[in-house]
């Protein structure tokens, strides 16, 4: 994989699905095939907006310092990645709501990263090779591995205060599956889930990823009926507050690497609702039922 600067471009652009999708031979994403980088490129289309917050150089620095901390832990650049790819790229939602501009990094900046987090380790059934999920390359933002990292900080921050955002992150299925659902986009909820996360982690519970798994499955279903935005009642987002934040990017400094960065003062989930949901949560956490592994384990066999 290569980790040099050579070939980078110097600003970020758009990149269709149907066109990068074009991209992805399975050599490419057996990591046996190099992209073609100036096909990629004329593909690509130019953000009209000379603003430093589109510049490549912040977002490459980030991917490599977690390419480096974490290259025997690789799940473990989620937790890290997360917040400081937020905070670096001052997005707007209906900015990062453009598939387009996770296409490009993933395919014209950062194809290294892409193949480093995602190639699988071990060689597939019967001998096949190694070969990374298109998705993770082009594919809805619970996948795709960059747009799933900014859409996790975003949904499980605080206002400005990303560690719930980084916990979150230390777990493959609150990503996985909890990034899925409509509920989150209500941040009591997203923080109640998170929270419930943190106690079970906590006090060390087994099976860890079937318990978030089937959290948010009961979350979800008891969503349709319970309606968590009127029983949970939040304040609205202070949009003038995130407008000002992306309009700083200007001036911002380099996210820390050894703390956690400053997000958006937009506004933090009001506690009593917050608290209300959590102890719902955990009665949910403590009555779903699990995925029967012994069951399923009898049928592959």
């Amino acid at each position: 994989m290569n980790r040099t600067h050579t070939e980078i471009p110097a600003r970020l652009a758009l990149l269709s699905g149907d066109r990068a999708t074009g991209f992805l031979t399975h050599g490419v994403r057996a990591g046996q095939e190099t992209l073609p980088h100036v096909a990629v490129l004329r593909a690509s289309k130019p953000i009209q907006d000379d603003s430093v917050r589109w510049n490549v150089d912040p977002v490459r620095e980030i991917v490599e310092e977690a390419i480096h901390r974490f290259d025997g832990a690789r799940t473990d650049a989620d937790a890290w990645l997360a917040p400081r790819l937020h905070a670096t790229l001052r997005l707007t939602r209906a900015e990062a709501a453009d598939a387009g501009l996770w296409n490009f990094l993933a395919l014209a900046v950062a194809p290294d990263f892409v193949l480093w987090r995602h190639l699988p380790l071990v060689m597939a059934d019967e001998g096949a090779p190694r070969k990374i999920n298109g998705a993770r390359f082009v594919g809805p933002h619970h996948s795709q591995a960059f747009a799933r990292l900014w859409w996790s900080a975003e949904m499980f921050r605080d206002g400005p205060d990303y560690a719930p955002a980084e916990i979150a992150c230390t777990n493959q299925d609150m990503i996985n599956t909890a990034l899925r659902l409509a509920a989150i986009d209500h941040k009591p909820t997203a923080l109640a889930l998170v929270s419930v996360l943190k106690g079970l982690a906590a006090d060390g519970a087994a099976r860890l990823g079937d318990r978030v798994n089937a959290l948010c499955t009961a979350v979800n279903v008891a969503g349709s009926t319970l309606m968590y935005e009127v029983i949970a009642p939040d304040d609205p987002p202070r949009h003038d507050a995130l407008t000002e934040w992306v309009a700083d990017a200007g001036s911002a400094p380099a996210v820390p690497w050894e703390r956690l960065p400053e997000g958006p003062d937009d506004g933090t989930a009001r506690r009593s609702s917050l608290e209300l949901l959590s102890r719902m949560f955990e009665q949910f956490a403590a009555e779903a039922p699990l995925r029967d592994r012994t069951r399923s384990g009898a049928a592959q066999d």
